[in-house]
């Protein structure tokens, strides 16, 4: 397979190539994208082949017109992070630094597929976040009028409205009763690996290179810029380096002697057995973390906290398991009979104030994209669209501008859930 950049190298799908291609026994169809080798030089590279560097190098192009760009990632594209989580998308947020990026990630989902040309299977069946008390529902009430100044839907539900959606939930549990619920029906779900795969494909029809297996060993630096990476095929040049590579961050910024106020910590996900349709859409539990959905195969989706230790391991321990299980079964004691098919872990960067970094690096020549906490996957296209405008003017946009690095040095931290700088308790 060619390796040299070639804009519209993948056709364009349609209604008339798929009907030509079943012509032809499905033999006309071309890999999504070229399997990149690296060039000595890019004026952009991109470290990580997640949802959020690959948006990054689209937005690049596509926004900015800077094709010359590279996305580097160690293993396979979507085999960290972006293909190990529960896939949901919303923008239910209350601060002002928060709010308004999730809102314009939500207006660029609901657009994805037409501007990539790709089935991202984005899936808009609401979002339920569920209370328990007057106090909490007061909470909620903040909260949705809060999405609402930043143009936002957000609709406050009683027991009734709630039973009407999921008759199935326990609504008279003794600890936890159901008094209602805040609802964002724009939001949903999206198939992860659609999402990057999409992403990849249309980048690469816009020039940009995708370098797979090809891990970040080290930095290139000259007069204490950056200019540069070492690879395991080798260095590559560039004038700006921008790293999206999530729980991995602080494992690469060492090389630059640099520490972060981030951590590491896994994140466990659990998927059950297939049943019929019965979970219209996202709904989370009000008094712990728990959160559940519906895949398209049937298997109930949910998970919940982070492991509470700081590892850079993809796999999670028991003690959150039977947590998980104790959240789901104070709202649906109905999960207690079902099998669970498997589980597995995904590696997150826990910021102090749990909320996001997408910034200019403290070095000349280094961009961060870092500290996305519990929602990376959710933030994927303004994440990107936002990371490639900080990469191409030299400074965040107005939706990024509160998620600079030197707010935790200044104090002007975005603390959404009000619990202090503790990562774990984010």
């Amino acid at each position: 397979m060619s390796a040299s950049s070639s804009v519209n190298w993948s056709p364009h799908y349609s209604a008339f190539g798929l009907l030509a291609n079943a012509l032809t026994g499905q033999k006309g169809w071309r890999p999504a994208w070229r399997d990149a080798a690296p060039k000595p030089a890019y004026d952009v590279i991109v470290v990580g082949g997640g949802g959020h560097g690959l948006a990054t190098a689209y937005y690049l192009a596509k926004e900015h017109g800077i094709t010359n760009v590279a996305v580097l990632e160690k293993g396979h594209i979507g085999s960290g992070n972006a293909g190990r989580n529960t896939t949901i998308i919303r923008s239910n947020y209350l601060l002002p630094g928060n709010e308004p990026f999730y809102e314009w990630s939500m207006k660029l989902w609901e657009g994805l597929e037409a501007d990539l040309n790709f089935n991202a299977m984005v899936s808009q069946r609401g979002v339920l976040n569920l209370f328990h008390s007057d106090p909490q529902r007061d909470a909620y009430a903040r909260r949705a009028n809060a999405m609402r100044l930043a143009g936002a839907d957000s609709e406050l539900l009683d027991a009734d409205g709630v039973r009407a959606l999921a008759p199935f939930l326990d609504f008279a549990n003794a600890r936890f009763p159901i008094k209602g619920g805040l609802l964002q029906k724009r939001g949903g779900t999206a198939r992860h690996d659609a999402v990057v795969w999409g992403y990849a494909r249309a980048a690469d029809r816009r020039g940009v290179d995708i370098v797979q297996n090809c891990e970040v060993t080290g930095f290139l630096r000259e007069n204490g810029a950056v200019v540069g990476v070492e690879t395991t095929r080798g260095p590559v040049r560039a004038g700006k380096v921008a790293l999206a590579v999530a729980g991995s961050t602080s494992r690469l910024t060492r090389h630059l002697d640099l520490r972060l106020p981030i951590e590491s910590h896994a994140l466990q996900a659990f998927v059950s057995e297939g049943l019929k349709p019965l979970v219209p859409g996202v709904i989370t539990f009000g008094m712990g973390h728990f959160y559940i959905s519906q895949s398209d195969k049937g298997g109930l989706v949910f998970g919940g906290d982070i492991e509470g230790y700081n590892t850079y391991a993809q796999r999670g321990n028991l003690p959150v398991v039977e947590d998980v299980c104790e959240g789901g079964m104070a709202i649906m004691p109905l999960i207690g009979r079902l099998r669970m098919l498997r589980s597995w872990g995904g590696l997150l960067d826990m910021s102090m104030d749990g909320s996001p970094i997408i910034d200019v690096g403290p070095l000349p020549g280094l961009y961060l994209n870092t500290g996305w906490n519990y929602g990376g996957f959710k933030a994927t296209p303004a994440s990107g669209w936002c990371f490639a405008h900080t990469i191409a003017r030299d400074a965040p946009h107005a939706l990024n501008a509160a998620f600079r690095l030197d707010r935790f040095r200044s104090g002007h931290v975005i603390d959404e859930k009000g619990v202090g700088a503790q990562p774990n308790l984010h």
